[in-house]
């Protein structure tokens, strides 16, 4: 007999079988049993969960020759057709490649005809969100009023991608993703039935790798059954996945706390040796993090995984919470990174290096009038906004840092985001540090649209340009105007692009401001909106003044098609804007 992959063999062939959608098994349980059963039932979920499965048990029940109940007899006729896959009343359809309505006008013909051998015809639709909108427009007549032997049971991974009239026929079953304590201890159930020699931290790292999907933790375990030559050993479930065991990770953040750079970059070798996937070792660091901060400041809080129970407890006593929290948003910032770096080795270096640069300013360092909690808190403010684009609204950019220089964490929230509408100036740049301090060229608001073309400003740093009005110059500072509705425009990146194209037109290093609106100002995008409107309108005037039109109106009874009259040209200075 042809070997079976577990994900098969092991499918779950009564509700009792089922792992981790008990909500679910309730509740179908509960309408099997007292033959309140809808006809149209509509399972949601990622992939691997079971909604399929639990279909096919569904269906079962419902045609068992031992009479419709939740706990169908397995053994008969029926059973065992359903579970081989070959019950005449059972139609699956994959939606994926049976999309248009012709397949779903041949299903609903069917439809019409009593079951060959059960008492329900039963049709499963898989992914049924890949219908066309012709398919389910012919599907929702017979799926609101169906005939009294027909059930339908859907599976979708995208519910949202349903129409809502779809949706308000069917009971909807949302299929929750799988806890890693629950596919491992499948796993082990499956491994103990079959004699598999096997590893518990093993076992633990596949389960997180299944990303919450049974099935592919499944199909991960036979992988390494495979590879570790019919056993599942930690080590090589390790090597396979591109992982490491986890006390690395505790290692890294151990250095990076003592100050220890060599002892940091021995243990990045030692990591290199495995050839990981570099992104999974930033995930691990930063779920160590993670593990330690809630064991910090919730310490009654019972963590599911005690794999690293040691080091987690280690960590807590030893890390300042500040610390944890500085150290997490240096590493997931980090993993954005990543495929921005040269290799994946040299962003991953840099990421632990940046624990080593960066530590958070201990409580009570530098007294209540010597400034040092402001330039902290300013430093923290520059150090997140640099390595964390998500804190939207923060021109900053951070000098290369002595080692070991401190910024004050507990401040980030308040000194980062500044706000709404308020003024979000940057510190001092590198390149700013190094070069005399000579100003800026004067310049008036009506010189900003000019400035705008020379620089070059287009797409979306154009737009926050142009939604921007010229307040004026600061030395080295330029101070603009953006209304609310323009906020989200004001992204680090888009100003930071902004900076680099103005300093080639102007000579020199610049930082941008934003300032609040003032009353009076005009932005180049309103300007040329203005522009644009006058523009219309004489073009409208003109043709109402037209002899021709004026006689085409008065002999035929003709009219200007509203909103078709065009002006001649576009605004030069109105890339994009223009007419079509």
């Amino acid at each position: 007999m042809s070997y079976q992959v577990l994900a098969r063999k092991w499918r779950p062939k009564r509700f009792a079988e089922l792992v981790g959608q008990e909500h679910v098994v309730r509740a179908l349980t509960n309408a099997l049993d007292t033959g309140r059963v809808h006809h149209a039932f509509l399972f949601t979920g990622t992939r691997g969960v079971g909604k399929t499965t639990i279909a096919r048990i569904f269906a079962k029940s419902l045609n068992c020759l031992q009479g419709q109940s939740s706990d169908p007899c397995g053994e008969c006729a029926v059973c065992t057709e359903v579970d081989a896959g070959r019950f005449v009343d059972l139609l699956e359809i994959d939606a994926a490649s049976n999309t248009g309505v012709d397949d779903v006008r041949e299903m609903i013909e069917n439809a019409q005809y009593a079951p060959a051998r059960g008492r329900f015809k039963v049709y499963l639709i898989d992914e049924v969100h890949m219908l066309s909108k012709n398919a389910f427009n012919a599907l929702l007549k017979t799926l609101e009023e169906p005939p009294p032997h027909v059930k339908f049971l859907l599976a979708t991974t995208d519910p949202q991608k349903l129409p809502v009239t779809v949706l308000s026929r069917c009971l909807r079953f949302n299929l929750k993703r799988l806890l890693p304590a629950q596919i491992a201890g499948q796993m082990r159930h499956i491994l103990d039935a079959e004699g598999t020699a096997y590893e518990p931290a093993a076992l633990a790292e596949l389960a997180r790798a299944a990303d919450g999907s049974l099935r592919d933790g499944l199909s991960l375990l036979d992988q390494a059954i495979a590879y570790g030559g019919g056993s599942v050993q930690a080590g090589e479930v390790r090597h396979m996945l591109g992982t490491i065991e986890r006390a690395h990770a505790a290692r890294l953040v151990e250095a990076a706390h003592a100050g220890d750079g060599p002892g940091l970059m021995a243990q990045i070798d030692q990591i290199a040796e495995f050839s990981p996937d570099f992104d999974s070792v930033l995930d691990e660091v930063s779920g160590l993090l993670h593990r330690v901060q809630v064991r910090q400041l919730v310490p009654e809080y019972r963590l599911d995984d005690a794999e690293d129970a040691a080091a987690v407890d280690a960590l807590a006593a030893a890390l300042a919470p500040e610390e944890v929290q500085l150290y997490y948003q240096l590493v997931t910032a980090a993993r954005r990174e990543l495929p921005l770096a040269p290799t994946p080795r040299a962003g991953f270096e840099m990421a632990l290096l940046r624990l080593l640069a960066f530590r958070p300013l201990e409580a009570g360092a530098g007294g209540a009038g010597d400034g040092s909690t402001a330039r902290g808190a300013a430093a923290a403010a520059a150090t997140v906004q640099r390595l964390s684009p998500a804190a939207a609204g923060v021109t900053a950019a951070v000098a290369p840092p002595r080692p070991r220089e401190t910024v004050a964490v507990p401040s980030v929230a308040a000194a980062a985001v500044p706000a709404a509408g308020a003024a979000a100036a940057a510190p001092p740049t590198a390149a700013e540090a190094t070069s005399p301090a000579v100003p800026l060229p004067p310049l008036a608001a009506a010189d900003w649209a000019d400035l705008i073309d020379r620089a070059g400003l287009r797409g979306p740093v154009g737009q926050l340009a142009r939604h921007a009005a010229l307040l004026g110059v600061d030395g080295r500072q330029l101070r603009l105007a953006l209304r609310s509705e323009h906020e989200h425009l004001m992204s680090p990146e888009l100003q930071a692009q902004m900076e680099d194209k103005l300093a080639q037109v102007l000579g020199g290093p610049l930082r941008l401001r934003f300032e609040r609106p003032v009353a009076g100002m005009a932005t180049p995008a309103e300007q040329a909106a203005r522009a644009r409107s006058e523009q219309q309108q004489q073009a409208e005037a003109a043709l109402d003044a037209d002899p021709l039109v004026q006689g085409l109106v008065r002999e035929f009874g003709a009219r200007v098609v509203p909103n078709s009259v065009r002006p001649p040209a576009a605004d030069p200075g109105d890339a994009g804007m223009g007419p079509r």
